[in-house]
């Protein structure tokens, strides 16, 4: 079995990383969600020129997004890499795809890192900070490529061993 894992296995290790970090934000909500609205609370109090009155419940709003992205985006990556592993494709093709699907994990780093930002850099600013986009570009083309790559396959037989 671990060897016919091989091919995707990288995309198989980001999804899962993703699906652990979501898991464990929701723990961290549970066990202690005053520390999340503390830290925002003390952000936006030290940086008011940056804040408006909705500031502390939209960023406390970024870092949940964080956690409903990454689980919600690991599961159906989950059943992408299965399909792909499942396809006709080459390995390196099955990689390719499977890599891109996994680089969907990167998504719900764009919300997390505007939860990160946003108190003491205000929300636009965070919202437009180079990590935030690249997260969000990475994660977005990633998946969308390895699903292409996947519809290919199944639709017109492309990529095939």
């Amino acid at each position: 079995m671990n060897q016919d894992l091989n091919s995707v296995k990288i995309g198989l290790i980001l999804v899962l990383l993703g699906l652990l970090a979501g898991v464990l934000l929701g723990v961290s909500f549970g066990a202690s969600e005053e520390t999340f609205e503390n830290y925002i609370a003390k952000g936006v109090s030290s940086h008011p020129d940056v804040h408006d009155a909705n500031s502390n419940k939209k960023i406390w709003r970024y870092v949940q997004r964080a956690h409903f992205h990454s689980t919600g985006i690991a599961a159906f990556s989950l059943g992408l890499i299965l399909t792909i592993l499942l396809s006709s494709m080459s390995d390196k093709f099955k990689t390719l795809s499977s890599t891109l699907v996994g680089l969907g994990s990167f998504y719900p780093l764009a919300w997390f890192t505007m939860f990160i930002l946003a108190p003491s850099t205000g929300r636009d600013a965070a919202h437009h900070h180079i990590l935030t986009e690249t997260f969000t570009y990475a994660g977005t083309f990633g998946i969308l490529g390895g699903i292409l790559i996947l519809c290919g396959n199944i639709l017109f037989g492309m990529f095939k061993k």
